[in-house]
């Protein structure tokens, strides 16, 4: 394959992953990404909406020109790309390609969830998680809000975000293997009626997502990261900023030679999107839960607000028992 590389992408990325894009050295220009100020839920009958934090923002960006960004950057610092190169295997002494072995001191596994580097390094040991199916398109419609919009339905989530000034992008995810992206919006006529007669100006592509944990991310010489190292459920919105953050956290490790530091920081990294998961999910094909859970944040928009700084790293994961709490009261207490 060749730059640009497109996938299956919400194209959002959250304040951290903004601020952890930064620390690598790459700032994304008005040109390149659209600024969106919060999270909004909206169920079949509900909304509620949660600004982030200031002065933190999100930014909608094409993935394809998300990869031109990195690869300048890449270039700019002095990596040495080889397309059109098949690895072959790796060993102690390196990487074996066609026919020959580059040597290296390190090898990182950026290969995504179907990892060789981690099968060859036998890191391939977790959990396996509870697969679900996303799909995204683009469309050409002038953008209705500066949120980053989670359609919930009876059977599946959509996602609305807008990533230039007459595109928005929309992204589907469910548990049924044969929902495409035209059929789920008929299950979703908020977000249905929100398009219109737009036309979509991208094909659908489409790809599996969940929660996976690996029991280690190094060995050796070789580290996992990205995707290769683990995975959130789309549903987070951070599997692009959990990455970018990974990648600070790997380099430290790097230059001192402890990577015992950085698998540490990899778990630790993972708990509060793995959380936020864990707790969306629950809504899940579940459309009473998400009516009482919305009615919930409007009453009470302060939970919601929290809930997204934690999420976005501001508040610590320990507010989460507390916030926790007062959604599972507010919850019982709503009316019905």
């Amino acid at each position: 394959m060749e730059p640009p590389i497109d996938k299956a992408c919400g194209e959002g990325l959250l304040p951290d992953g903004v601020a952890a894009l930064e620390r690598l050295g790459i700032e994304l220009s008005s040109s390149d990404a659209r600024p969106f100020s919060g999270i909004r839920f909206l169920s079949a009958t509900q909304s509620a909406d949660a600004p982030f934090a200031p002065p933190g923002c999100g930014l909608s960006i094409r993935r394809t020109q998300l990869h031109r960004v990195i690869l300048g950057r890449a270039e700019q610092v002095g990596v040495k790309f080889m397309w059109h190169t098949p690895v072959t295997g790796i060993s102690p002494e390196g990487v074996r390609l066609a026919n020959r072995t580059v040597r290296a001191r390190w090898i990182i596994g950026a290969d995504g969830a179907n990892s060789r580097v981690r099968r060859w390094s036998g890191l391939d040991h977790g959990p396996r998680p509870r697969i679900r199916y996303a799909f995204r398109q683009h469309f050409q419609i002038a953008p209705w809000t500066d949120h980053m919009e989670v359609y919930w339905g009876r059977e599946c989530q959509g996602y609305a975000t807008a990533v230039g000034g007459d595109q928005v992008c929309v992204a589907l995810a469910s548990r049924d293997p044969g929902l495409r992206l035209e059929e789920g919006l008929m299950l979703l006529p908020r977000l249905r009626q929100r398009l219109g007669v737009a036309k979509s100006v991208s094909s659908e592509r489409g790809a599996l997502t969940g929660n996976r944990q690996l029991d280690r991310v190094w060995r050796d010489n070789v580290a996992l990261i990205g995707d290769a190292s683990g995975t959130v459920d789309a549903i987070t919105g951070e599997g692009l900023g959990l990455a970018f953050s990974q990648a600070v956290a790997l380099a430290a490790g790097l230059a001192t030679g402890n990577l015992d530091q950085y698998q540490r920081e990899h778990r630790s990294l993972a708990m509060r999107p793995l959380w936020m998961a864990r707790f969306m999910l629950n809504l899940d094909r579940r459309p009473w839960l998400q009516e009482r859970t919305l009615r919930v944040f409007q009453t009470r928009p302060r939970i919601f607000r929290r809930l997204v700084a934690m999420h976005t790293g501001v508040l610590p994961p320990l507010h989460a028992v507390k916030d926790g709490l007062a959604l599972g009261w507010g919850l019982l207490t709503s009316s019905t």
